[in-house]
């Protein structure tokens, strides 16, 4: 669910524990770990009222996450993971309470949305015991052509969303944690950003302007200085005016690694489009669930963000409404649970 490809749908589900404690939230991971691994190999879970949607062959994940008042429970605060900190408020964000926060995360992913719904109604029901529902959220994502070979998906501004991810021994350097702590070993720390997007601003907005926003051609996610889409930027080239090829306040250059001292983050884009009833009839919003891995938050995403907010070009086109962040344990084997070290 971090770096194998993007199914179809994802569902995230963050909770907040009714009782801030750690027999509780132990009792909770157990049971999930039981559940999870029944739905991965496609199998109901015991009492199971609806044990005809289980189902294999999907590209099932699920992934689950901890959330910052849990490394406050006694014994936890010096397990807490290096550079896992809250996002520091920013002058484009417009946060909304009903997205932020959460003190247990699970994230649902399949090529099916039944799956999806069947093991998110699996893993709340088992959780309610324990915990609340803080917020859902839900977004679809293109991960692959016609022929089902993968690709880079697109947002709803119609770019290619995730050219620039680090692959090899940079994907590892970027997401996996260097963490002396035991418990955290193979795990990685998760940025949730709910991205409202002005998509009626943005078809106003003439070609030229948008590929000039983000310092990409739409069609084929070729930087402005290259043909095609993995052609590396040319940060230094200009036009016969002696001005940048790539804009300085240009999307591509502003997130780069080279304007960055070489920080890098892994993203994964969900697009979601929402309506809601009101007063004067229904009102929809659009945008995209940003999901950032990375090693340590406060040394590479927040460093990052604040170059973009300081002056990337597309805030002018979008805004953070939510936002949120998980300490992600490595996996668990048969006869395990989730991020049981920690408790150790």
């Amino acid at each position: 669910g971090i770096v194998t490809p993007t199914p179809a749908v994802t569902r995230l589900l963050a909770f907040t524990l009714r009782d801030l404690a750690v027999e509780p939230l132990v009792k909770l991971l157990k049971l999930w770990s039981g559940d999870i691994q029944a739905a991965m190999a496609g199998t109901p879970v015991p009492g199971d009222p609806t044990p005809e949607l289980a189902r294999s062959g999907v590209s099932l994940s699920v992934t689950v996450g901890l959330g910052p008042r849990v490394f406050t429970l006694p014994g936890l605060l010096r397990r807490r993971p290096d550079g896992f900190v809250e996002i520091p408020a920013m002058r484009h964000d417009r946060l909304q309470d009903r997205w932020n926060g959460g003190d247990v995360l699970a994230i649902v992913a399949a090529d099916d949305a039944t799956t999806v719904d069947y093991v998110a109604r699996r893993l709340t029901r088992d959780a309610a015991t324990f915990a609340r529902p803080a917020w859902v959220q839900e977004g679809s994502w293109r991960g692959t052509d016609a022929s089902g070979t993968p690709v880079t998906g697109r947002n709803l501004f119609g770019q290619l969303d995730g050219t620039g991810n680090p692959t090899g021994p940079d994907l590892d350097a970027a997401v996996w944690a260097d963490d002396p702590l035991p418990w955290f070993a193979g795990g990685t720390c998760l940025v949730v950003r709910r991205i409202e997007m002005d998509l009626d601003f943005w078809d106003r907005t003439t070609r030229d302007r948008q590929e000039k926003v983000i310092g990409r051609r739409l069609d084929t996610g070729a930087p402005l200085t290259g043909t095609l889409e993995t052609d590396a930027l040319d940060l230094g080239a200009t036009d016969a005016a002696g001005a940048p090829v790539i804009a300085l306040d240009a999307h591509a250059r502003r997130s780069h690694p080279l304007e960055n001292n070489g920080r890098r983050i892994l993203r994964r884009g969900l697009n979601y489009t929402l309506t809601e009833a009101t007063g004067d009839g229904p009102a929809t919003s659009a945008g995209l669930v940003f999901l950032a891995f990375c090693a340590n938050i406060a040394q590479q995403f927040v460093p990052i963000q604040n170059r973009l907010d300081a002056g990337d070009a597309l805030n002018d086109w979008t805004h953070a409404v939510g936002s949120a962040v998980f300490a992600i344990p490595g996996g668990f084997g048969k006869g395990d649970w989730i991020a049981r070290g920690l408790f150790e």
